[in-house]
């Protein structure tokens, strides 16, 4: 206690004692899960068991360096890795630095992966008929209903898995996005084109049980045979 008086009279900062990135990213991890979506958790779970702590596991958090990081981005490159890939993992242990008070000291050395900006690719008519008719073919049956919703109404895989038929007015051919990736996207309505509004009344069709609450895409399994 005596100590800790004369460090707090001499503006003596106590310095944490020396912690693994194991064991460092476990303890994050435990701390953020019940702030994180469970998707974005999964993402950051995976990052962590996959990637960093196979390469930099064993490593002090004081002992991690600029090099390192480089090496293991060039490491995770030669593996075949996309950079964005690269970089939320690096997003990941720059999180866990931070936590430690021990980022700022590498930020300036270190740099992200340039990504390229022409990631996406239009659909052409032919490419949306084949992709349509091999979803047509498909085992699953709410595998093309959902894929021409995606088409038609511009929605991401999230908003049409959690969509339930409350948010969905046939009558007025709209409907009203729930959870979504961004804010601005949450409760967004949606009209839907003739195509939209043709798949969900024929979905509705094979549910005449329906109720507000139920997800318009229950999940379904299939046998194997």
């Amino acid at each position: 206690r005596r100590r800790e008086l004369e460090e707090g009279y001499h503006g003596l900062k106590k310095r944490r004692p020396p912690v693994l990135l194991s064991v460092a990213a476990k303890n994050w991890l435990a701390l953020k899960k019940p702030a994180l979506a469970p998707r974005s958790y999964t993402i950051e779970y995976i990052n962590i068991a996959k990637h960093l702590k196979p390469a930099l596991g064993k490593h002090l958090l004081t002992d991690i360096d600029a090099d390192d990081i480089a090496r293991y981005q060039r490491h995770r490159l030669e593996q075949g890795a996309a950079p964005k890939t690269v970089n939320l993992e690096l997003g990941t242990l720059r999180a866990i630095l931070r936590r430690h008070r021990l980022w700022e000291q590498l930020r300036p050395d270190v740099r992200m992966l340039p990504t390229p900006d022409d990631q996406g690719q239009a659909l052409s008519e032919k490419d949306e008929e084949t992709l349509l008719h091999a979803c047509g073919t498909s085992r699953s049956r709410s595998l093309l209903p959902v894929v021409s919703l995606a088409l038609n109404a511009g929605m991401r895989t999230m908003e049409i898995r959690l969509l339930m038929w409350r948010q969905v007015d046939l009558v007025r051919r709209t409907l009203t996005v729930g959870q979504s990736k961004t804010e601005a996207g949450t409760g967004r309505a949606v009209p839907l084109n003739q195509k939209a509004a043709a798949t969900l009344t024929f979905w509705a069709g094979l549910f005449e049980d329906r109720q507000p609450e139920h997800y318009v895409f229950p999940a379904e399994q299939y046998g194997l045979a």
